[in-house]
């Protein structure tokens, strides 16, 4: 809802659509393999316990701090949105202007909201799975009614776009599949808290798949529905690009507000998930002795991983410090670690299938190996496209700055952790077989 008027303006109303089919997926064959392999390991830290069993402690660091660094980067995108959405609805929101970054100004009203949303998201997780879980589901509601309402006034009252419908061609396709991991991660924050949640192995692996499918046809709803209402340029220099098409084919601001609320309920929900995968797959790794070990503290009342919570919550308060155009920087550098995790698993899918082709898989994905294959190929490609020489390659300082530092920092605490022992691996493969019995 932030983000479809620079899709339309950089793709064009069809080729961001494309883009998204392609993106949709290339993602849901990782998300077949992710499947497979949650209902078979229903353990929390999800991509932490596949490459662990697969891959070894190594290539299981890797693969879990690529995908925190996915998560840390959502939540911090989040404490910049929110405040990018509040300027919609209360005018002449940006105000005390503290400083510039790249040119763009920081306000201290957008400081203020950033923070303030960080302290109360962090504090529902901090708390306890269950009202993190209850609130989940009153704002997705929310978006799935504006969502609705957005398709009926475009389907109603909308009108060709007058954009052409491939704007740059491949170049502008590609620039728009270049954010669509970052767009698509989350349904692997499905088997990080795979252990709280009531739902049988089978079950949890096809959930993972209908995650992709149903974000992938929003998507969509949402970029055709906002190019029925204004042009790509019109989209572009909106604060939030969705509720301006729907106040314009409603012909009413008070309908535009509605999908602006809507967008807050997107962030908060997406915020929300991802300081729950992020903290549990910060716990996996600590319990594993692959960070410090106080990220692995239960909270003696809430029964949360504290620490690993505050963790995020800290980094994310970091974000609106540095305004509006961190937007895109976190988006596109994030999606490298997550490309990067994606990489990993789909290696660890394979490894496991030649290795221990008996293991109990109560989703079995059909032709195993060679979707597995293919699903590798595709995380080769994700990841080609961020590198130097890529179609749509980071940029320096900014983006690739935001990767060095979180490398660092992970080869810091790896370092400084009592380290990965044999006795954490096998208590990790006891666990596993044991519910794998139950």
């Amino acid at each position: 809802m932030i983000l479809s008027g620079t899709w339309i303006n950089e793709g064009g109303p069809l080729g961001s659509i494309l883009a998204f089919i392609i993106g949709g997926f290339m993602v849901g064959v990782v998300a077949i393999l992710y499947g497979e392999l949650a209902s078979a390991m229903p353990i929390v830290g999800g991509e932490h316990v596949y490459s662990l069993r697969a891959l070894g402690p190594i290539g299981a660091f890797v693969c879990t701090w690529a995908i925190i660094f996915g998560y840390v980067t959502v939540a911090a995108f989040e404490a910049v949105a929110l405040p990018s959405a509040m300027a919609f609805l209360i005018p002449n929101f940006n105000a005390v202007e503290l400083w510039s970054v790249a040119g763009e100004p920081v306000y201290g009203t957008w400081v203020l909201v950033g923070v303030l949303g960080t302290v109360f998201i962090t504090a529902l997780n901090y708390v306890g799975i269950r009202p993190a879980a209850q609130f989940q589901i009153i704002m997705t509601i929310v978006i799935a009614f504006a969502g609705a309402v957005l398709i009926a006034g475009a389907i109603g009252y909308g009108s060709p776009s007058p954009d052409p419908a491939f704007t740059a061609g491949t170049a502008g396709i590609f620039a728009v599949i270049l954010q669509t991991p970052f767009m698509f991660v989350g349904f692997d924050v499905i088997p990080q808290s795979a252990e709280e949640a009531d739902v049988d192995p089978r079950s949890l692996g096809l959930l993972v798949i209908a995650a992709v499918g149903m974000a992938t046809l929003f998507y969509i709803a949402v970029i055709w529905g906002g190019s029925r209402g204004l042009s790509g340029a019109e989209l572009v220099d909106s604060t939030l690009p969705a509720a301006d098409a729907m106040a314009a084919l409603f012909d009413s601001q008070t309908i535009g507000q509605l999908m602006a609320l809507a967008g807050i309920a997107g962030i908060l929900t997406s915020w929300n998930a991802f300081i729950i995968g992020g903290s549990r797959a910060i716990f996996a790794l600590a319990e594993s002795g692959m960070l410090p070990k106080s990220f692995a503290k239960i909270h003696p009342k809430y029964n949360t991983p504290s620490n690993a919570i505050l963790f995020i919550g800290g980094l994310s308060v970091l974000a609106p410090l540095f305004g509006e155009q961190m937007l895109d920087w976190i988006v596109n550098a994030g999606g490298l670690g997550i490309v990067v995790a994606w990489l990993l698993v789909a290696v660890s899918f394979l490894v496991l299938r030649y290795r221990e082709p008996e293991m109990d898989r109560p989703y079995k994905v059909p032709g195993g190996k060679a979707v597995g294959s293919f699903g590798l190929a595709l995380t080769v490609f994700f990841v080609y496209l961020y590198l130097p020489g890529g179609q749509s390659a980071l940029l320096w300082p900014y983006e690739w700055l935001i990767v060095l530092l979180w490398c660092v920092l992970g080869l810091v605490f790896y370092f400084v952790s009592e380290g990965h022992s044999e006795e954490h691996e096998q208590a990790a493969f006891e666990k596993i077989e044991q519910l794998q019995d139950d």
